[in-house]
């Protein structure tokens, strides 16, 4: 850690994103990875790390009770008194004391989830921090392994600004944790949780470290509607049509199935190598026609229907529309 004193801010206008969360979990690890005085300080009126502060054994990092109206001063005295790295929590909205709070920062952290309500919110809060000029950095936030959302949400953030290269997932032992004013990496530092929120503080560290070299040039901010169009629908219908958006990730190309008869690959004996050579091809080809989502057969031409003296369930009789007796 650097030894000038610096402020980070977690802003997001959008509730539920996350910032006491990533707040707590941040200054602890910072704690944890020696850049100690970590201070603490909770503008939310909900006073969510506060009671998350109060419930805590240990005594670092410290927390500094203050208001908006006196945060400058409190902070100039805290820089005094030797503290090196000041959190700051801010409440879900966007306010003429959130822009006062953001003035102070040298590097504002905005957590975003993956869904389309978060990605059109945090438009707002890039617009403030533009205008202040302060450096921006986005985490996606409360994410689903392997979800296809995740990773265009991460694009979509990443058009408009820095996008950290850590990813919180959404698990429960985030919240379990701080029950008793512990972190995810004070109770099971070996967690996937916990390596998550060390990659995490990681690179907050390593941008605070090149805030100090040179003067950084802040991330702009461009537009205020972020594009939600980049978010694939899922499909609620299997066999129905949905159109991929033009920024969609390109699609695998579709296997390459059999048409008529194989070609005899060799002409050798039928026990020869190349002859069973022959054969484990065929039978490639097959699996992957059996196995293929559509084998662009059209098999409604051969449905004979059910056996004889069982009902035809394939299509009711009423389908579309009510009986009506005349």
């Amino acid at each position: 850690m650097t030894q000038e004193t610096q402020v980070v801010v977690f802003a997001s206008q959008k509730g539920g994103s996350g910032n006491t969360t990533l707040s707590g979990h941040n200054a602890v690890q910072a704690v944890l990875s020696g850049a100690v005085p970590v201070a603490l300080i909770d503008t939310d009126p909900q006073g969510s790390l506060s009671k998350w502060w109060n419930a805590r054994a240990s005594e670092t990092p410290v927390f500094a009770r203050t208001t908006v109206e006196n945060l400058g001063r409190d902070i100039a005295l805290l820089k005094e008194s030797g503290i090196k790295l000041i959190v700051i929590d801010t409440p879900p909205a966007v306010t003429s004391a959130i822009t006062e709070v953001i003035s102070y920062a040298d590097l504002v952290v905005v957590p975003t989830r993956p869904s389309p309500h978060d990605l059109r919110a945090v438009g707002v809060t890039g617009d403030l921090v533009d205008q202040q000029g302060k450096p921006l950095v986005f985490v996606v936030n409360c994410a689903t392994a392997r979800a296809r959302i995740t990773s265009e949400t991460a694009v979509s953030l990443s058009q408009h600004g820095t996008v950290a290269p850590a990813t919180l997932h959404n698990r429960v032992d985030f919240a379990a944790s701080m029950i008793d004013g512990r972190t995810v990496g004070e109770i099971n530092p070996g967690s996937r949780s916990a390596k998550e929120v060390v990659t995490l503080w990681n690179y907050i560290e390593e941008r605070l470290r090149r805030l100090t070299r040179s003067v950084e040039k802040h991330d702009t901010y461009s537009g205020p509607q972020f594009e939600v169009e980049l978010l694939t629908p899922i499909r609620s219908v299997a066999n129905e049509p949905v159109e991929e958006p033009i920024a969609a990730a390109v699609p695998p190309p579709e296997p390459v199935l059999p048409s008529g008869d194989l070609e005899p690959l060799f002409d050798e004996e039928p026990g020869s190598a190349p002859a069973r050579l022959e054969r484990r091809v065929r039978s490639a080809l097959q699996n992957q026609l059996e196995n293929s989502v559509w084998d662009q057969f059209d098999r409604r031409s051969i449905d004979v229907g059910p056996p004889s003296g069982l009902p035809d369930r394939r299509r009711s009789p009423t389908f579309g529309r009510r009986n009506s007796k005349s």
